[in-house]
């Protein structure tokens, strides 16, 4: 599963996006970090890995509801094809 893993102090939220097994605790021993989330900020900041999280969908990790918005939030961006000056003059 891909879910929100708390670290930060009292009062201070700070999240690592995990892969980690369904049963274990929230902050257990995860497999993969794919990522953070940052609530504190104005607006808040989201880091992620799309390949690996991408990866680890394609091998049966279900996101949390709350991963599953973050990601419908923050897009993989599109890499965008330069053309070179020899397609364009055709």
């Amino acid at each position: 599963m891909i879910r929100l893993a708390r670290v930060g102090a009292r009062k201070q939220p700070y999240y690592r996006i995990v892969v980690i097994e369904k049963e274990r605790a929230r902050n257990g021993r995860s497999i993969e970090v794919v990522g953070t989330y940052n609530p504190r900020t104005n607006p808040a900041t989201v880091n992620l890995k799309h390949e690996r999280v991408a990866h680890w969908r394609s091998v049966g990790a279900q996101l949390s509801p709350t991963v599953a918005k973050l990601v419908a939030k923050n897009p993989a961006p599109v890499p965008v094809v330069e053309q070179s000056a020899d397609s364009a003059a055709a």
